[in-house]
């Protein structure tokens, strides 16, 4: 990367970066521009949900290596039952940022944003500001839990107290595997909708076969991604700008992640590998799939933290009557991030150097090597700060509305939270 360039570059960050991270040399980036990046480059940026922070050493020291840039985000679930927050997080990834020495073009997401009522609504129009105020710098409304018109009205309602520079993405079809997939109808519909509102995402996450966790195939279960209804999507919300962003990636074979451009996808978001990664469990070398055996999952001594502490977690998760092989391990995040990053270096190091080596194969998946230097350019060249969309309301305000929603009004009964 141009020294001189990404200096340049310094001064023309987004100013709620510069207010809440002064001094910082970080090359934090709005989603904005990290979504014109992929676009323009053919690449998907790889967005990194931090359920530790051991995980963020890592995919930066990666993402240097490759020149690539990336994203760090977090779901608001996610700051529920882990140590990573909404207030820490930018201040962590500052301060990796620096010991590495700088030079690393990356975004921070608030992923999964949830709103599933008015008062979440309510409480959202306050929170993502506040955060906003600590540097993040690109959200994903997740109103998806709702019927169509509740789904696009609260999705617009938040998104409209969003500085317009800001990276935004919006979902539409819960992602919770491959029993119901998002329709082109109801896509079109809710990006449309927000379009006639002067709403335009960068990204837009939709239900098509992926889930989020671990696939289980000791019973047979699958990573099922409907790559051809993606891209039925992806064209159909090509013209608001738009493009897709593909949840549930852990566990998907690496030679299918690399076909993911063909098909609009130009986001592509990682989570449990990084956790996997972290517990130090077996995982297929071709997908990052966690293996199990008997019931329960299954750790490498030679891996991730140290096996007492496992004995440790897993003792407590069997306590709260936790299978062996139980989606709810990330949950174990909180009561032992202490215990976690008080590990001795021999762990940290190889926590650290297994995130870089999956990180630096899944950025030469995504045709993101020297993406962190195509957006220092792009940027520099614009010479403004300011990324707001150059977008153009295409719809009339009420082509899509309360009276014509795709699935009339009515969604499925919620079978639980798949919100991360």
């Amino acid at each position: 990367m141009n020294h001189q360039k990404y200096l340049g570059f310094l001064e023309l960050r987004p100013v709620n970066v510069r207010a809440a991270l002064p001094g910082s040399l970080c090359g934090l980036a709005s989603g904005r521009d990290i979504a014109r990046v992929a676009n323009r480059e053919d690449a998907i940026v790889m967005a990194c949900n931090i359920r530790h922070h051991l995980s963020v050493p890592g995919i930066l020291r990666a993402a240097r290596k490759a020149d690539s840039m990336v994203m760090l985000e977090l779901a608001k679930s996610e700051a529920s039952y882990t140590g990573v927050t909404y207030e820490n997080l930018p201040g962590v990834a500052m301060a990796v940022s620096s010991l590495l020495g700088d030079g690393i073009v990356f975004g921070l997401h608030m992923d999964h944003y949830a709103v599933k009522s008015p008062a979440d609504r309510d409480r959202a129009m306050k929170a993502i500001p506040d955060a906003l105020a600590r540097g993040w710098t690109s959200v994903a409304i997740d109103a998806s839990h709702n019927p169509d018109w509740e789904n696009l009205s609260f999705t617009r309602d938040v998104a409209l107290v969003i500085p317009p520079f800001i990276g935004l993405e919006a979902e539409v079809g819960e992602i919770r595997g491959g029993d119901v997939l998002t329709t082109v109808p109801e896509a079109e519909y809710f990006v449309g909708g927000l379009n006639s509102w002067g709403v335009f995402p960068d990204f837009l996450a939709v239900s098509n076969g992926s889930k989020h966790g671990t696939y289980d195939s000791a019973s047979g279960e699958s990573e099922g991604i409907d790559l051809e209804r993606t891209g039925e999507i992806a064209d159909a919300v090509a013209r608001f700008g738009c493009t897709i962003a593909q949840h549930g990636i852990s566990g998907t074979p690496l030679d299918k992640v690399g076909r993911f451009r063909a098909y609009g996808i130009r986001k592509g978001n990682v989570g449990t590998l990084w956790q996997n990664i972290v517990f130090g469990l077996d995982m297929d070398p071709g997908s990052g799939n966690a293996f199990t055996e008997k019931g329960a999952w299954v750790k490498r001594p030679d891996r991730g933290i140290p096996m007492e502490l496992w004995r440790e977690m897993t003792a407590y998760a069997e306590s709260l009557g936790m299978p062996g092989d139980s989606g709810d391990y990330k949950k174990l995040n909180l009561p032992f991030h202490h215990r976690i990053m008080a590990v001795a270096p021999e762990y940290r190091d190889r926590i650290v150097d297994e995130t870089e080596r999956w990180a630096l194969r899944l950025f030469e998946e995504f045709n993101s090597l020297g993406t962190g230097s195509k957006l220092v350019d792009m940027v520099v060249e614009r010479g403004d700060w300011n990324s707001s969309p150059d977008g153009r309301i295409l719809v009339e305000r009420g082509t899509y509305g309360a009276h014509n929603p795709p699935d009339g009004g009515v969604v499925e009964a919620e079978k639980g939270d798949f919100s991360d």
